[in-house]
């Protein structure tokens, strides 16, 4: 017990850990610091969790979270494009993920588009995936669970340390490029990052798909000053823009023959975020960490509709979202037995749309804001005890949250020369939990069970937003939605050798309230709340009162001889509409991955991957009304190769889709039965070196 919280909890507790590449080669569970809130070993930890490392992450070649989270068992990626890609944990889109960067939340309303693309992977150290229910942790929103990208920190190392890498890949002839440079003098210790790409429409099996390439720049710095051994101040900066994004997903036919069909595009879209930081590190025999911060975050999209007949935009919306949030947490070892942790976090976001409309058949330019001063606030507390009795791990974590959203108007869509001014506010509370324990029977042995619940409420273009979305058909807000609560049963093996490791875990979530669009097209209703111009195709804002989802997910590696390590992954999802009785609307696909990675010779390794997804025919049929279509099943294969030619220099080339698969995901948005294929074979070059 002594060994573990005090060689683990205290370590960097309020600083995200990196783990050497030598020692993930042995090892298949790392050290996590989102599960908990603070690093700890994932073997203790009564929760299912993923962690792919920086070098996992640049011999994937990814660009955002969802491509690289691709294939991992409990997750998916939902895409409209190349850029547009988000994670799905265990069937559970962006709005029920809680997405972060070093902590703080990406908070942004989620129309066309990634918000976890507001980030260049190239400069991440990590990326870290707690799945289930994490609002006691993360608040709102984490009904699926949290995903965590830390970037790098300033460290106190003496001199200046300098990592670099690039990449080239056949099938967009996209360039990437990356560089990070850490210099540190007394008390004083500067990072600084860029990473720039240039990715040009990839090519599939059946020819280039147009629309999907992109501009993207990204940077970072920080400065830290040491108080003391035991204090320290910093400053963090960061800024990612893309340019020339499209959506080629949410291409749609358009009801005037003069328009012919839309698809929505980003000409410019960016992200700015400044932190500043106190954090203290305790000493003694009942140390004490604090981290206090206040950080400002700004979200700035433009998203437009494309005319494809009349090569003009036929609708313009600039957003600005604004974030204020304050942080604070305290760790304390208060006991040998029992590490406890507080923590109160506050938010508040606001934004008012401007959006231009050039509808037929004049195309003469009007105002028509969706919401007017749009604003959400939540503010939190927690408390969590981490105990250990012998062998065995109790983790047990109480949070209270309260969500108000407010605005000064909304639009209407029976009357666009009208607003709707009342019953825009909401206030709404919840408590949010969760108690785990997992026992060491054998090192191999570790059975662990946990129930957590889950909170969300409704975000702003839930709220306020009446418009087109991604999928052809016209959403109408509603500010009285209420919010949606789950409960997640699981219970889950973990072990891990030398030559050994693996996860295994059986889930059950049942959310009441789920809000979804519900299908309204035709009825005096759509023509109420959608308009008579949007009537054909509309969709209503409501509360489902209950789905339930379940799933199987294990993964494992094992040492099949000296340097040669074999991998395998299986997941599965099942979804309920318990209202409906009938499969639950987009459901992942049952998937297996199995993988060799080993040594071929003196300074080379070699890796092949094969990922086999089944056919998904469990679709819904009375919710969305025949509007999602089964899916064929696909096999892929990727290969690749490592040189490091140098103490700290290495050289990989691979194949992707090495078949030249023609397929797309399930998850993949876009009129049924004509969404864009993913990419084809794909010769990929990377090179990374630290000087």
């Amino acid at each position: 017990m002594h060994k573990s919280h005090n060689s683990l909890t205290l370590l960097a507790a309020l600083v995200p850990l990196a783990l050497p590449a030598a020692a993930n080669e042995q090892t298949l569970t790392t050290v996590s610091v989102t599960a908990k809130g603070y690093a700890a070993e994932d073997l203790e930890t009564p929760v299912s969790t993923t962690s792919l490392d920086r070098d996992e992450l640049l011999r994937r070649n990814a660009q955002n979270p969802g491509e690289a989270l691709r294939g991992e068992p409990g997750l998916a990626v939902a895409s409209d494009g190349a850029q547009g890609q988000n994670p799905v944990i265990r069937g559970l889109k962006k709005e029920s993920v809680v997405l972060l960067v070093d902590g703080m939340r990406l908070n942004s309303a989620q129309p066309a588009g990634a918000v976890a693309s507001f980030m260049s992977l190239g400069l991440a150290d990590r990326i870290e995936v707690v799945k289930g229910p994490a609002s006691v942790l993360y608040g709102t929103g984490a009904l699926g669970g949290a995903i965590n990208v830390l970037l790098p920190q300033a460290r106190f190392e003496p001199g200046a340390k300098f990592f670099a890498a690039a990449s080239y890949d056949s099938a967009s002839r996209g360039v990437r490029g990356t560089g990070v440079l850490n210099a540190s003098g007394g008390d004083h210790a500067l990072m600084l990052g860029a990473s720039l790409a240039r990715i040009d429409d990839y090519k599939a099996p059946d020819g280039r798909v147009d629309r999907t390439g992109y501009d993207s720049d990204s940077f970072i710095g920080q400065y830290r000053f040491r108080i003391d051994n035991a204090q320290q101040l910093r400053l963090s900066l960061q800024r990612h823009e893309d340019e020339d994004v499209w959506y080629p997903g949410s291409t749609k036919p358009h009801p005037s023959p003069l328009v012919g069909s839309t698809t929505v595009h980003s000409p410019k879209q960016a992200r700015t975020l400044a932190e500043i930081g106190y954090s203290r590190k305790g000493s003694g025999e009942s140390p004490l960490n604090l981290d206090v911060r206040a950080y400002r975050q700004e979200m700035e999209r433009r998203i437009y509709a494309w005319s494809n007949r009349r090569n003009q935009d036929l609708s313009q919306t600039h957003v600005f979202f604004a974030t204020d949030g304050l942080d604070a947490k305290v760790d304390w070892l208060v006991h040998p037995q029992h590490l406890l942790s507080f923590g109160a976090n506050y938010w508040q976001m606001g934004a008012s749309p401007e959006r231009f409309l050039f509808n037929p058949p004049a195309f003469t330019p009007v105002r028509r804001d969706p919401f007017d001063d749009g604003q959400i606030s939540a503010f939190g507390v927690y408390v969590q005890d981490d105990m250990r009795f012998g062998k065995l791990n109790v983790l047990a974590a109480l949070r209270h949250d309260t969500v108000k959203g407010e605005a000064a108007a909304m639009a209407n869509p029976a009357n666009p020369a009208l607003k709707v001014t009342n019953n825009l506010d909401r206030r709404d509370s919840a408590f949010s939990g969760s108690l785990g324990a997992i026992y060491e029977a054998a090192p191999l042995l570790r059975p662990y069970a946990n129930l957590s619940r889950g909170f969300r409420a409704g975000e702003m273009r839930e709220r306020y937003e009446s418009s087109p979305r991604g999928d052809g058909y016209y959403y109408a807000g509603n500010p009285q939605i209420k919010p949606e609560i789950s409960t997640q049963l699981e219970v889950g093996l973990k072990g891990q050798g030398e030559r050994t490791g693996y996860q295994v875990a059986l889930w059950r979530n049942r959310i009441t309230d789920y809000m979804s669009g519900l299908d309204i097209s035709g009825t005096p209703r759509a023509i109420a709340i959608c308009g008579a111009a949007n009537a054909a195709a509309c969709k209503e804002t409501v509360n489902i009162s209950q789905v339930t989802l379940h799933g199987f997910e294990a993964q494992g590696k094992w040492q099949a001889w000296r340097g040669h390590w074999l991998k395998a992954g299986f997941s599965i999802v099942r979804g309920t509409n318990d209202a409906l009785d009938e499969p639950l609307f987009q459901m992942p696909a049952d998937e297996l991955t199995l993988g060799w990675e080993g040594t071929v010779a003196t300074n080379w390794t070699m890796d092949a991957t094969g990922r086999f997804v089944r056919q998904q025919d469990r679709v819904a049929t009375v919710f969305s009304r025949g509007t999602e279509n089964k899916t064929g099943g696909f096999a892929t294969a990727d290969i690749g190769a490592t040189w490091r030619y140098a103490k700290s220099q290495s050289l990989r080339i691979a194949a992707k889709n090495l078949f030249d698969r023609e397929y797309h995901e399930h998850l993949t948005e876009g009129i049924s039965g004509q969404e864009i294929h993913m990419p084809g074979r794909s010769l990929v070059v990377t090179w990374k070196g630290d000087f």
